[in-house]
């Protein structure tokens, strides 16, 4: 018999997590993998509103505390250990629920992407040039020249992914848009899988985004971030480049009152801007079954049972 997969997809903050667990829960052969570029790391835990020791307790999860915060991660490394992870949970004759919101991430998952090679010199370069004052400006404007898709889909403060861009683009002589073709079209799965999104009114999204940062807070992210930054091997340039993470880690450089909650500020601006260029990438795909609310996320549970079932 075959298994079929469910990917829940939707932006950050829009409850797909409780919604998974709520899942996996209701029907017992479910376990969680988690295609989540930041959950990857040990001790980034308050930021990345990672499921607590209980939760997974409760439901196996994977693809989460795999990696040490000094080491990077990639969409490559995040696509071998996802798909890894189903492979296994299917072997035991289970379903996996995976669960995302980097539409990126999610799609080297469920299709089948390829990703262009690596030139470590380069990327060292550019990362020394985007070190400088203005250097991130000065290479998402070179990408706007070079690669205008590229730059629409990538924040402008994202020095990793902007230097990534650049590396393929020199290294290869093509546009970083133009690797993955499946990036535009929408096939068949590279392994049995649905998919389905939550889909909330922006307004409410953008309210849990506040919401969400303010009980980060609370519940001790600007420890969490210090703790991280005492350790003298420090971050790598993909864990600081996390949203909440890069903002506090500047605040606590830079000493001057009132900073942290100017740094809260930036980071829930930020979110909200990823979360719309999230919402951008996923409504292009037709495969999704959205299900939408304007309620707690949870209350979509039968309809989600309901859709994983046909």
């Amino acid at each position: 018999m075959t298994i079929t997969h469910l990917a829940l997809i939707g932006p950050t903050a829009s409850g797909k997590s409780a919604l998974a667990l709520g899942a996996a829960r209701a029907l017992g052969d479910v376990e969680i993998v988690s295609i989540d570029s930041m959950q990857v790391y040990r001790g980034m835990d308050v930021g990345t509103a990672k499921p607590s020791e209980a939760e997974r307790a409760a439901v196996p999860h994977h693809v989460i505390d795999v990696a040490d915060p000094w080491d990077d991660w990639s969409v490559t490394r995040s696509q071998a250990a996802a798909r890894a992870a189903v492979a296994d949970v299917e072997a035991r004759g289970r379903r996996a629920l995976l669960v995302g919101g980097t539409g990126l991430y999610v799609q080297a998952v469920v299709d089948d992407l390829s990703f262009p090679g690596e030139d470590l010199a380069l990327r060292a370069d550019l990362e020394a040039q985007t070190a400088e004052p203005g250097g991130v400006a000065a290479a998402h404007a070179e990408l706007e020249g070079l690669d205008p898709d590229a730059a629409a889909r990538i924040d402008p403060h994202n020095a990793r992914r902007i230097v990534r861009a650049l590396e393929v683009i020199r290294l290869t002589g093509r546009p970083f848009s133009s690797f993955g073709p499946g990036l535009r079209q929408f096939g068949p799965t590279a392994f049995p899988v649905a998919l389905a999104g939550v889909w909330l009114p922006r307004d409410v999204l953008s309210r849990r985004i506040a919401e969400r940062f303010a009980a980060m807070r609370a519940n001790g992210l600007v420890e969490e971030v210090r703790r991280l930054c005492a350790d003298p091997r420090g971050l790598s340039r993909t864990a600081a480049q996390a949203i909440g993470y890069k903002e506090t880690i500047d605040a606590l450089r830079s000493h001057e009152p009132g900073a942290l909650d100017e740094a809260f500020d930036l980071a829930v601006r930020r979110t909200r801007s990823f979360a719309r260029r999230q919402r951008m990438w996923f409504r292009r795909d037709p495969r999704i079954t959205w299900l939408a609310t304007a309620e707690n996320p949870c209350v979509l549970l039968p309809s989600l049972l309901a859709t994983w079932s046909r």
